[in-house]
């Protein structure tokens, strides 16, 4: 199942030093693990914001929030969910 999310990122002020490189560390890691498994095939950044649209392609709605809560920048993010379905015009289909 294809789903396109929407990650705004809003980190604390007080979230800085060690404690913050070491949470952005965690983040990247895990979001590449992901990306070589095939679970997250596209990410792009959004011009001029700490924000992200993101194609995930995973089994169910159950693994998408499994995905997304263990982000560890996830209890810091806005995140929008949109299913994605075949279009019928699609010359690829």
């Amino acid at each position: 199942m294809l789903y396109l999310v929407r990650m705004d990122v809003r980190l604390p002020d007080t979230l800085v030093g060690q404690a913050r490189a070491d949470l952005l560390a965690r983040e990247k890691a895990y979001s590449q693990e992901l990306q070589r498994s095939g679970e997250w095939p596209h990410i792009w950044r959004v011009v001029g914001e700490y924000a992200n649209y993101s194609v995930f392609d995973v089994d169910s709605h159950d693994r998408l929030h499994e995905v997304l809560s263990g982000l560890p920048l996830f209890p810091h993010m806005d995140i929008q969910v949109t299913p994605l379905a075949s279009h019928p015009s699609d010359v690829r289909a």
